[in-house]
C-alpha cells in the first residue's frame, strides 16, 4: 500500500471520532430539554399526587439515560485510544528496516555465548550452558560441597515424576491386603535439604498409607546449617499433614554409616524396616514386593533393584537386573544373574544374591537377633558385605527383588571422605578376621598388606566372634561352595607386593594402560596395577589380584623368541603353551658373579640373572622397562620360604629379583656374600617386616 494512503487511514478515523463526540453532546442536551421541560409543560394540569409520581418516573428515566450516556462516552474514548495506537503503529511501520535492526540486536544480545567459567568441571559436561556467570559460580560451589547438582535439585519439584522402570509383568502381581507395617530409615550426613525432602516426598507419595508406619531420619553429625532448625521446621510441616509420621535422631558425634543404621533400627517400631540412603527416590510399587517377601520368610534380607539418578542432570537411567557381589577387597559390584533364576521362567521371582549393595529391608526383630550391623565398622565401606556374610552363614539368605525399584543418586565425588581407602582397607580386614577363616589371607593379598604385622588396627572383634559362636554360624568355606562359587581363592602364593628398582627406589614395575600388556617402570604408588603375586609353581601375576572363576589374572610371559616379556591372561597363556613360569632366588641364598660390577657400573651393565624363565632361561630384561634406570628389582611381602600364603606364618626375608640380559645361565654364578650395596633398608612402612630366621 502506498505510504500516502496509509497516512489517510488514521486521519479519517480521527475525524469520525470527533464528529461522533459532537453529535453525542448535542443529542444529550436536546434529550435533557425534552425530558425536563417539553413533556412536563403538557402535564401541569395534573393533580399534585399524579404530578409527584410523574416527576419521580421522569427522574428515573433520566438516571438511566445518564448511565447510557456514560457508557457511550467510555466507548468513544476507547475508540479514540485505538486510533492513537493505530497512528503510533503506522508511524513505527514507517521504518521497517529500523525495526528489523532492533530485533536482530535484541536477539544477538540474548543469544550471545556466555563465558564457561569451569570448562573442566564434571558438572558442566551436559548441563548448564544457559547459566550466567554468577549462576555458574553458585552451581559449581554447591557441586564441590555436595558432589551432585544441588543448584538443579533446588529448582526441581519435590514430587517430581520418574519413569516406572519395572517389568510390565510386575504390574500384574497382586499382594495380600494384610501386609506387615513398614518403617523407613533415612541415613544422612551433610546432605542437601532438597534431596532429603524429595526422598521423604517420594516415600509418602508412593507407599500405601495403611502400610507406612514411620519415617526415621538419622543425622550422623551433619555440619550443614540448613539441616538443623530449617530441617526441623520441614519435619513439623510434614507431621502437621501426617501426624507422628516423621522422627529425627541426631548423633552428637560422627559414628559412621553402620552405627547410624543401628540407631535407626533401635528407634523403629514397624514390623519391617527399610534402611535407605537419603539421596534416593523410591519408585511406584516399591514397598509391596518387599513386605510380601519378608512376610513369607522373616529370615530373608532383601534389596531392591537400583536405578541411577545422574549427578548432573538428575535424569534417571534404568539399570539392568543383576545380583550384588564383591571382590577380594570386599568392594561391592554387580554380578550376572544366576542360571538357576533363569530356569524359573519368572522375571518377578526373587533372585538369590551373594551380597547386598547397601540399601536393604529386613524383619526388624530378625535383624536384631543376628546382630544388626557391626558397629565396629568405621566411616563407610564393607558393612554391607559383613552383614551379607553373617546372614548367609548364620541361617538367613539374601535376595534381590526385581519388582521393587529405587532410584539412587550417584555422587560424582564424596566430599566427606576424599580418600576412603583407609576406612575401606581397615573394614575389609575386620570382616576377614571375623568371617573368612582360612581364606582371610585373600583380603590381605588383594589389598597388598602383610598378613602379619599389617600395622592396621581393625578394632576389638571379640564380641562379634562370640556372636558367631552363639549363632552357630557356618564356615566361609561353606559360603564359597554354596553361595559364591565364582570367587576362587589361591593357596600357593609365596610372595606378593611390588617390585622396586634398587637403583632408584621411587620406580616400580608397572603396566602400560592402553594395551595392559606392556611392562614399564613407573613411579611407585599404591595403585593395584603395580601389585605382583608369585606362585609356588612359578607364575608371576602382575596387576590387581582377581582370583575368580570367569576372569583371568595376568601372568608375566616370555614370548620365547627374544622379544620383551609381556602380560597375558594366565589361562590363555597356558593353553597356548606360552612360557609363564619364573625362578626367583631369595636374597639370603642368592649367588652372584665373581666379577660383580661396581655400583656405578651396574646402572650400565646387565649381567646378573636371578629372575629367569624356567623354560626359556630368559631373564626379565631391563630393556623392556627403562634400561637407563638400572636393573635391580625388589619383590616384597614374601611368605616364609616353602610356606603357602594363608598359613599365617611370618615372612622371614625379602626376595630379590635382578633383571639381566638373556644370559649365560647359572654356571657363571657362585655362592658368595651379597655386596653391601644390595643390603638395603625396608622400602615402606607396610612392607617393614623383614625378620630374622626363626
Amino acid at each position: 500500500m502506498p505510504r500516502r494512503n496509509v497516512l489517510k487511514i488514521p486521519c479519517i478515523a480521527l475525524a469520525l471520532v470527533i464528529a461522533t463526540n459532537v453529535f453525542l453532546a448535542f443529542y444529550t442536551k436536546r434529550t435533557l430539554q425534552k425530558l425536563i421541560w417539553g413533556d412536563l409543560q403538557k402535564q401541569l394540569h395534573l393533580p399534585l399526587s399524579e404530578w409527584n409520581r410523574t416527576v419521580i418516573e421522569r427522574l428515573s428515566h433520566l438516571e438511566v439515560d445518564l448511565q447510557n450516556l456514560k457508557e457511550s462516552m467510555k466507548l468513544a474514548m476507547k475508540q479514540e485510544e485505538n486510533v492513537d495506537n493505530t497512528v503510533e503503529r503506522v508511524k513505527y511501520e514507517e521504518h521497517p528496516v529500523q525495526k528489523t535492526l532492533k530485533v536482530k540486536a535484541s536477539e544477538t544480545k540474548e543469544h550471545k555465548p556466555k563465558e564457561i567459567l569451569f570448562p573442566d568441571s564434571q558438572l558442566f559436561r551436559q548441563w548448564g550452558e544457559d547459566l550466567s556467570e554468577a549462576q555458574q559460580k553458585k552451581a559449581e560451589d554447591l557441586f564441590q560441597e555436595f558432589g551432585y547438582n544441588v543448584y538443579l535439585s533446588n529448582q526441581l519439584p519435590l514430587n517430581r515424576t520418574i519413569p516406572d522402570t519395572r517389568d510390565s509383568r510386575c504390574l500384574q502381581k497382586t499382594y495380600s491386603s494384610q501386609l506387615p507395617s513398614l518403617g523407613v530409615i533415612l541415613i544422612f550426613m551433610n546432605e542437601a535439604l532438597s534431596i532429603i525432602q524429595r526422598a521423604i516426598t517420594s516415600i509418602i507419595n508412593r507407599t500405601p498409607t495403611q502400610l507406612l508406619k514411620e519415617i526415621i531420619l538419622v543425622d550422623d553429625f551433619s555440619s550443614n546449617g540448613e539441616l538443623k532448625a530449617h530441617l526441623d521446621e520441614k519435619i513439623k510441616l510434614y507431621n502437621q499433614k501426617y501426624p507422628g509420621l516423621l522422627k529425627i535422631i541426631r548423633h552428637t558425634k560422627r559414628k559412621g554409616l553402620a552405627q547410624a543404621r543401628n540407631t535407626g533400627r533401635e528407634v523403629a517400631t514397624a514390623d519391617v524396616i527399610a534402611i535407605l540412603d537419603a539421596h534416593v527416590e523410591v519408585n511406584v510399587g516399591w514397598a509391596e514386593p518387599i513386605l510380601a517377601r519378608i512376610q513369607e520368610d522373616c529370615t530373608v534380607i532383601v534389596s531392591p533393584v537400583f536405578d541411577n539418578i545422574n549427578f548432573d542432570t538428575f535424569e534417571l537411567d534404568k539399570y539392568a537386573l543383576a545380583v550384588d557381589g564383591f571382590n577380594w577387597k570386599l568392594w561391592c559390584r554387580y554380578d550376572p544373574l544366576p542360571e538357576a533364576w533363569f530356569d524359573l521362567h519368572d522375571v518377578t521371582a526373587p533372585i538369590k544374591s551373594p551380597s547386598i549393595m547397601g540399601i536393604l529391608a529386613a524383619n526388624r526383630i530378625f535383624l536384631g537377633e543376628i546382630g544388626s550391623l557391626d558397629g565396629g565398622m568405621l566411616v563407610y565401606g564393607g558393612e554391607n558385605v559383613e552383614l551379607s556374610l553373617r546372614v548367609w552363614q548364620c541361617g538367613g539368605r539374601v535376595e534381590v527383588l526385581p519388582c521393587s525399584r529405587i532410584a539412587h543418586l550417584e555422587r560424582n565425588h564424596k566430599p566427606y571422605a576424599l580418600d576412603l581407602s583407609v576406612a575401606l582397607k581397615r573394614n575389609a580386614l575386620r570382616v576377614a578376621e571375623i568371617w573368612m577363616d582360612e581364606y582371610k589371607h585373600m583380603v590381605y593379598l588383594a589389598w597388598n598388606i602383610p598378613i602379619q604385622n599389617s600395622g592396621i588396627d581393625f578394632g576389638d572383634i571379640s564380641s562379634r566372634m562370640a556372636l558367631r559362636k552363639k549363632l552357630k554360624c557356618k564356615t566361609f568355606d561353606w559360603y564359597l561352595k554354596n553361595v559364591y562359587p565364582s570367587l576362587k581363592p589361591i593357596h600357593n602364593i609365596v610372595g606378593y607386593g611390588r617390585m622396586k628398582n634398587t637403583l632408584d627406589e621411587n620406580l616400580c614395575l608397572d603396566q602400560e594402560l592402553v594395551s595392559g600388556k606392556t611392562l614399564i617402570m613407573f613411579y611407585c604408588c599404591k595403585r593395584s596395577l603395580q601389585n605382583v603375586y608369585y606362585h609356588l609353581t612359578g607364575e608371576l601375576y602382575v596387576g590387581p589380584l582377581i582370583a575368580e572363576a570367569n576372569i583371568d589374572d595376568h601372568c608375566l610371559t616370555d614370548p620365547g623368541d627374544g622379544e620383551k616379556p609381556t602380560l597375558e591372561p594366565c589361562s590363555k597363556a597356558a593353553q597356548n603353551r606360552l612360557h609363564i613360569y619364573w625362578d626367583f632366588k631369595p636374597m639370603a641364598e642368592a649367588t652372584f658373579p665373581s666379577t660383580m660390577p661396581s655400583y656405578h657400573r651396574v646402572q650400565r651393565q646387565e649381567r646378573t640373572n636371578l629372575s629367569k624363565n624356567k623354560e626359556t632361561s630368559s631373564c626379565l630384561p631391563p630393556t623392556s622397562l627403562r634400561p637407563h634406570l638400572g636393573h635391580m628389582l625388589i619383590l616384597i611381602n614374601f611368605v616364609k620360604n616353602g610356606e603357602k600364603a594363608g598359613t599365617a606364618r611370618r615372612p622371614t626375608h625379602t626376595f630379590l629379583v635382578v633383571a639381566g640380559q638373556r644370559g649365560p645361565g647359572p654356571q657363571l654364578l657362585r655362592k658368595t656374600r651379597p655386596p653391601p650395596w644390595i643390603m638395603r633398608p625396608d622400602i615402606s612402612p607396610v612392607a617393614s617386616h623383614k625378620q630374622s630366621p626363626e
